[in-house]
């Protein structure tokens, strides 16, 4: 029962404890399941996280292309096999995040980027994309207070523009999005 799941929203909506809680549950009844989270899941992966969470100034162009290459090697090293062998793949963040954040939120070619989505994934797309739909200003007070990244330096209204693009996302496709 091949099944790829992905949790979505803006920063502090809870995407990461939903995951666990819903893996915990999988994994007890049984299920074969396996977690993700961008950018990371691969050796490249992760030092391409270390990279874009360093708080380094990069233009938004860079930072796109940074998240495409962690998941297109995460596409194919570690999703894409899994899948193949029946799994269930539950992911913390996925191409939405790219088109929110770097389209929506920086104001890059939305065009662009599901082109290089597409082209990251070789198409891949989830059965469901769960949307933890949270006011930013209830998102950004739960946010944890560890090293700020250049997502946590950015102004109220780039949430804003974000929780929009997740908002519009959802409505284009609402067999494929729970909205909660």
């Amino acid at each position: 029962m091949a099944c790829f799941i992905v949790f979505e929203g803006g920063d502090g909506s809870g995407k990461s404890t939903q995951v666990r809680s819903l893996l915990r549950r999988m994994r007890r009844r049984g299920v074969k399941v396996m977690q993700t989270h961008e950018p990371g899941g691969t050796p490249l992966g992760q030092s391409l996280r270390r990279l874009l969470k360093s708080g380094d100034p990069m233009t938004p162009t860079s930072e796109l292309m940074l998240f495409e290459a962690a998941r297109a090697q995460l596409v194919q090293d570690v999703i894409r096999p899994f899948l193949a062998q029946g799994g269930v793949v539950i992911a913390d963040r996925f191409t939405s995040s790219t088109l929110t954040y770097q389209g929506y939120g920086r104001g890059l070619d939305r065009e662009l980027i599901e082109r290089l989505n597409r082209e990251a994934t070789g198409g891949l797309e989830p059965d469901l994309t769960v949307l933890l739909d949270l006011p930013v200003e209830a998102a950004l007070a739960r946010k944890n207070g560890g090293r700020a990244d250049n997502f946590d330096d950015a102004p109220v209204d780039f949430h804003r523009r974000i929780r929009r693009g997740y908002s519009a996302l959802a409505a284009a496709d609402p067999e494929g999005w729970l909205v909660l």
